[in-house]
């Protein structure tokens, strides 16, 4: 399925404005360079010098082009209007939503989940949003069993460290204990060498 790109939405917003802006400007130019609004505006000056007509109508024709441009002005803002309820609707609303869902995140919320109902940029800034998400939940409750791995491991050797008779199968049974501490403590280095840390290099000077 292709995607819709981001970039494109936007041109084809600014270009329906400008289309609307430029169909509005073409039919003000052509009403008011027309030959047949000449010619009534003469033969309004010419009825009036000989006051068949009043003031009023020689002037019509211009109000009446006067309440056209009006309307025409009318018909832009309506454009305007309606491609910027689709711009927040499927920009702005959807990026407020991210940063919203980010902050939560930032804060430990790690349940929380981005759901755009698109295919375009903001869609994959999601999904690498929820991605980030589900990885650092991993890394925290693997981080949280290490601990009580730990925990019960320092537990259990204590215990029989403190016993004046340490028998063989004690000994072993702290040694399978000591590998499963180590075996965990691997894997939680394996995964967080996956991840590159912000370094502040020194100089050499310091």
């Amino acid at each position: 399925m292709t995607k819709n790109n981001l970039q494109r939405t936007m041109i084809i917003y600014f270009l329906l404005i400008g289309f609307a802006s430029l169909l509005v400007g073409i039919e003000f130019i052509v009403d008011t360079q027309s030959s047949a609004l000449k010619e009534t505006l003469l033969d309004n000056f010419s009825k009036y010098a000989n006051q068949e007509i009043g003031a009023d109508a020689v002037f019509a024709p211009i109000v009446k082009l006067r309440n056209k441009a009006i309307l025409m002005v009318a018909i832009i803002l309506v454009v305007m209007i309606i491609i910027l309820t689709m711009f927040i609707k499927n920009i702005t609303e959807p990026l407020q939503h991210m940063i919203e869902i980010s902050r939560n995140i930032s804060r430990g919320d790690l349940s929380q989940t981005v759901t755009i109902d698109s295919q375009n940029e903001l869609a994959q800034l999601g999904n690498v949003i929820n991605e980030m998400s589900s990885n650092l939940q991993e890394i925290t409750l693997l981080s949280q069993n290490l601990c009580e791995s730990g925990q019960t491991f320092t537990t259990q050797a204590s215990n029989l460290l403190n016993e004046t008779d340490i028998d063989a199968e004690s000994i072993t049974l702290l040694k399978e204990k000591v590998s499963r501490f180590e075996s965990e403590m691997d894997m939680l280095t394996e995964v967080i060498d996956y991840f590159n840390f912000y370094t502040v290099e020194r100089s050499d000077d310091e």
